[in-house]
C-alpha cells in the first residue's frame, strides 16, 4: 500500500511539472512577449507575459528580491519535498498527501523557469525566443523569469463611481495571468486550509510531542545519573 502511495504522488508530482513546462516551452517558442491567443473570446485567453516575482505576476523587491526570492523558494521545495515523502511512509491522509505534492510540483515548476529559463532561451521582446541560442541566453543562473500564460478576464465593466478610490475605473476580473504550476500551489494550499487543516495541526502537534518526549527522556537520564553520582559520594563518605 506505502509503495501504490509512493508511486501515485511521484506521479502527481512529474505529471504537473511536466505539463506546464511544455505549455511554457510552446509559449515561450511560438509568442512574442505581449502577444496573445484567444481560445474562447474574451473569457479564455493565452497570453504571454513573463515576471521576476510571485505567482500571478506579482513583483518582489527587484534584482535582489528575485535572488532572494529564487533561493527561497528553493529551500521551501527542499524542505516540503523531504516533508512529503516522509509522511508517505505513515499513515497519513491520501488527499493530505496529494495537496503536499501540488504545492510541491507547482513551486518546483516556477523554481525551474527561475533557475534555467535565462540560460536556455533569448529574450522575448519583440521576438520569438530562441532554444539554446548560440550568443547565450537572455540572463544568468537564478535569474530567468517566470513564464505566465493564462489569462481569464470574465468579468469586464467600471467600478460604480460611489466605490471607495476605485470609482469609475476599469474593473477587470479575473486580472492576473498565471500557469499550471500557479494554479497548482494555489489548489494545494487552499485545500490544505479548507479540508486538511485538522489534519496538518495533528501532525504538528504529534512532532511537538515527540520532541518534548525526547527531551524529557533525556532529562530523566540525565537526573538519574546525577542521584546516581550523588548515592555514591554519600557511601564514600560514610
Amino acid at each position: 500500500m506505502k509503495q501504490i502511495r509512493k508511486t501515485l504522488i511521484i506521479l502527481i508530482v512529474l505529471g504537473i511539472i511536466i505539463s506546464d513546462q511544455l505549455v511554457k516551452f510552446w509559449i515561450k517558442t511560438h509568442l512574442m512577449l505581449g502577444e496573445e491567443i484567444r481560445v474562447a473570446g474574451n473569457w479564455f485567453i493565452l497570453h504571454f507575459v513573463e515576471n521576476n516575482g510571485m505567482a500571478f505576476g506579482f513583483e518582489f523587491a527587484g534584482e535582489y528580491g528575485k535572488i532572494f526570492l529564487s533561493l527561497f523558494r528553493i529551500v521551501a521545495v527542499i524542505v516540503i519535498g523531504w516533508y512529503l515523502f516522509r509522511l508517505v511512509r505513515q499513515k497519513v491522509s491520501l488527499g493530505f498527501l496529494i495537496c503536499l505534492a501540488l504545492i510541491f510540483a507547482g513551486a518546483l515548476g516556477n523554481i525551474i523557469d527561475s533557475a534555467f529559463y535565462g540560460l536556455l532561451f533569448s529574450h522575448s521582446y519583440g521576438q520569438v525566443a530562441g532554444f539554446l541560442p548560440a550568443e547565450g541566453g537572455y540572463a544568468g543562473f537564478l535569474h530567468g523569469r517566470v513564464v505566465d500564460m493564462f489569462y481569464f478576464p470574465v468579468i469586464r465593466g467600471f467600478y460604480p463611481e460611489w466605490f471607495p478610490f476605485l470609482g469609475g475605473r476599469e474593473l477587470i476580473f479575473f486580472r492576473p495571468v498565471f500557469n499550471i504550476a500557479d494554479s497548482s500551489i494555489t489548489v494545494g494550499i487552499f485545500s490544505v486550509l479548507l479540508f486538511y487543516r485538522k489534519a496538518f495541526n495533528e501532525l504538528t502537534a504529534s512532532k511537538g510531542r515527540e520532541q518534548s518526549a525526547e527531551g524529557g527522556t533525556g532529562e530523566g537520564e540525565a537526573r538519574e545519573g546525577a542521584e546516581r553520582s550523588a548515592g555514591g559520594l554519600r557511601e564514600e563518605e560514610n
